[in-house]
């Protein structure tokens, strides 16, 4: 067993249940905006606010209930939604500038890329990843 299989699978548990968390406060904030805790951001229109922390809760849920039922459509499904996390994150550097915009938005959003791929790389190719999710190591 490898020292990121022995330390990733959990922090991801742990980071998974943060951002359905986050998510769910940041949708409780969108639909009562009385209930200010300032994650809305008001340089973001409506329905991307919405998108925004429904794409957070869903990626947080798919990864946490997956690998607590030991669905096999786990990492890819996690992947998917890294992949629209990363599609949110960019248009809200480019479109609204996140992150302060410019420079420090786009090194801000490239970041975040690199930790979806890097992630990804490690799902798919993790030998603890693939017996959690019953899949074979096909590149072993």
């Amino acid at each position: 067993m490898t020292a990121l299989d022995r330390v990733l699978p959990g922090l991801l548990l742990v980071i998974s249940g943060l951002l359905m968390g986050w998510g769910i406060l940041g949708l409780l904030e969108y639909v009562v905006p009385v209930i200010s805790i300032g994650l809305q951001n008001s340089q973001f229109p409506a329905g991307l606010q919405f998108a925004h922390f429904f794409a957070i809760l869903l990626t947080g849920a798919v990864f946490l209930f997956g690998y607590l039922a030991k669905w096999p459509p786990t990492r890819h499904a996690t992947i998917t939604m890294y992949a629209v996390l990363a599609t949110l994150c960019f248009v809200e550097v480019t479109d609204f500038g996140a992150f302060g915009g410019g420079t420090t938005g786009v090194l801000i959003m490239l970041v975040e890329f690199s930790t979806y791929i890097a992630l990804s790389v490690y799902m798919l190719r993790s030998n603890a990843m693939q017996r959690r999710f019953g899949t074979a190591n096909s590149s072993a």
